[in-house]
């Protein structure tokens, strides 16, 4: 009897691109943004939660209907159970800089990934909230003429998104597609 050796595993062919080839930048590695932002996202999870309790308290305490509880009582159980992930779920927003366009992403269970190219950018922003400028950080929004490719990238120190503004819409005047 002769023995039976497995087959070599298949591969991929070297020239097609596997799918996390494909995000791959030309240079440059995945930025994320600042572990500050954790502060900003807590706060407004926790305030937004505090609020809707409240509101879901008003029946039950105005009818004294004991079961009424469990609303105002599971909003809160939900709050704490997103704040709880608000840590990783920071740590999963990133962004990439690559030769023609800009790649974001963010998610943990329902990831997105978007990549919008510097010649169709219409419109970059830099907008501050109030614990945002507290922290000194700032969310930089593009616009294109699609609005399903709309990106915020929140969490930025000031000066970062700045330049990162001033950078963008330099590359997009340059970059102007059928314009």
């Amino acid at each position: 009897m002769s023995q039976q050796t497995d087959p070599p595993p298949a591969t991929l062919p070297p020239t097609a691109p596997s799918a996390a080839g494909r995000l791959d930048p030309v240079p440059g590695e995945w930025r994320r943004v600042s572990s500050r932002y954790i502060v900003v996202d807590l706060v407004g999870t926790v305030v937004g939660g505090l609020v809707l309790s409240a509101f879901l308290s008003l029946p039950w305490l105005l009818s004294g209907v004991l079961w009424l509880a469990a609303f105002p009582a599971g909003t809160l159980l939900v709050t704490l159970l997103v704040a709880a992930i608000t840590p990783r779920r920071v740590r999963s927003i990133g962004y990439r800089l690559r030769q023609d366009d800009l790649v974001f992403r963010r998610g943990i269970l329902w990831q997105r990934v978007v990549a919008v190219p510097y010649g169709r950018m219409q419109l970059v922003d830099v907008t501050r909230g109030p614990i945002e400028r507290a922290l000194g950080m700032s969310q930089l929004k593009l616009v294109t003429a699609a609005a399903a490719s709309a990106v915020s990238i929140p969490g930025l120190p000031q000066a970062d998104a700045e330049s990162l503004r001033d950078s963008l819409v330099e590359l997009a005047e340059t970059r102007r597609a059928g314009l």
